[in-house]
């Protein structure tokens, strides 16, 4: 039974205009392929469940907007890309999880002043780290004929149901550069933070500082966690240090906000831990409140180490002990990368460099 879609997080209203946007979809991806018929109106009619009046008034809807042509006697052909609307000026698609807080208007501002220098026009779309809202993104961008595109992936270390976008994007010739992290299944240059150095240096630097006990509050639905976490472990290995299961606490977009509880509930149950590595900035700032909140001071009781640089690092009291995040040069570096053309499988990792603030503190050596 035909059920309903979604085009740009609204529910379509008409039957005839799901299908056109079914359709169009195929389309994109290649299902129907420029030059070959796509099934006849009774074909369906019958997979749709739907009129034929219906199914006349989608097509015709497509025909108006270049995707198919029909011919007498022959059928309904898949039109060829000269025949769809034409724009008279460069324009750049940009893709981002967020992009209204923590470090992601730094990075736009870098895309921004590069690209507006050299004439393009931007096209801006936020996924709010939802699949769904990345597709309903990748069609707003295809529809519009983007000259390229610049992506933060959406849940980079979970599977991508959008992957098939990309591989048409690709196959067409469009330049596409992904930033802070990357598909594993698509060769794509990517332009990242080498998050594995970064957990690395901080939990290093907080073994340095004589804690023998460290937690680790990580993301685990980006590539950004997973290499932050397998910096955390690398340290405690080669500093001859362990840990226990319940001391790496992992949450995702959806489970955020429960994570610092888990945190408190782990520091209350163990008086031994006494430095705790954080996924990011955000994280090192609400936990530092609730830390606050519950009578635990930063540092004296609890040191902690966040990561990013953002704003937040700053005005946390106490500041907090950070990474660097290259940001505006991630967004000029990408910006440059989307216009000029690299190789597929471009790859550039800037080196995190450690920023120590207040929200460490060296523990006493033990005899």
């Amino acid at each position: 039974m035909y059920g309903q879609l979604l085009k740009d997080g609204i529910i379509l209203t008409t039957k005839y205009e799901q299908l056109a946007d079914e359709l169009r979809e195929k389309i994109r991806l290649g299902t129907y392929k420029e030059g070959t018929t796509i099934p006849t109106e009774a074909t369906l009619q019958e997979e749709y469940h739907l009129s034929r009046h219906t199914v006349r008034q989608a097509i015709a809807l497509l025909v108006n907007e270049g995707y198919l042509r029909k011919e007498r006697g022959s059928g309904t052909y898949v039109s060829k890309p000269e025949n769809l609307p034409q724009r008279s000026h460069k324009t750049i698609g940009i893709i981002m999880t967020y992009l209204s807080d923590y470090i992601f208007p730094s990075i736009m501002r870098g895309v921004e002043q590069t690209l507006r220098e050299q004439g393009y026009s931007l096209l801006l779309g936020s996924t709010n780290n939802d699949h769904q809202q990345e597709r309903a993104c990748l069609q707003q961008m295809m529809d519009q004929g983007v000259d390229g595109l610049i992506v933060e992936p959406t849940k980079s270390s979970q599977y991508n149901p959008n992957l098939a976008y990309y591989m048409t994007l690709k196959e067409a010739g469009i330049p596409l550069v992904m930033i802070n992290a990357y598909y594993e299944e698509l060769d794509l240059p990517h332009i990242c933070v080498n998050d594995t150095r970064s957990g690395y240096l901080a939990t290093n630097y907080l073994l340095a500082q004589q804690h023998e006990h460290l937690m680790l509050i990580t993301k685990i639905d980006d590539l950004q966690g997973k290499y932050r976490m397998k910096g955390f472990v690398k340290a405690l290995e080669q500093g001859k240090k362990t840990f226990a299961a319940e001391d790496i606490l992992t949450y995702t977009t959806e489970t955020k906000e429960a994570v610092i509880a888990q945190a408190l509930a782990r520091l209350n149950q163990s008086n031994e831990i006494t430095g705790i590595v954080c996924y990011n900035d955000e994280i090192a700032h609400r936990l530092i409140q609730q830390l606050e909140a519950e009578g635990k001071r930063v540092p004296e009781d609890v040191s902690v180490v966040g990561n990013d640089d953002s704003p937040l690092s700053i005005l946390s009291t106490p500041a907090i002990t950070t990474l660097t995040h290259p940001k505006e040069a991630m967004g000029m570096l990408a910006a440059q990368w989307v216009t000029s053309g690299v190789p597929a499988e471009e790859t550039f990792y800037y080196e995190p460099e450690l920023i120590i603030r207040d929200s460490v503190k060296q523990q006493s050596a033990k005899h």
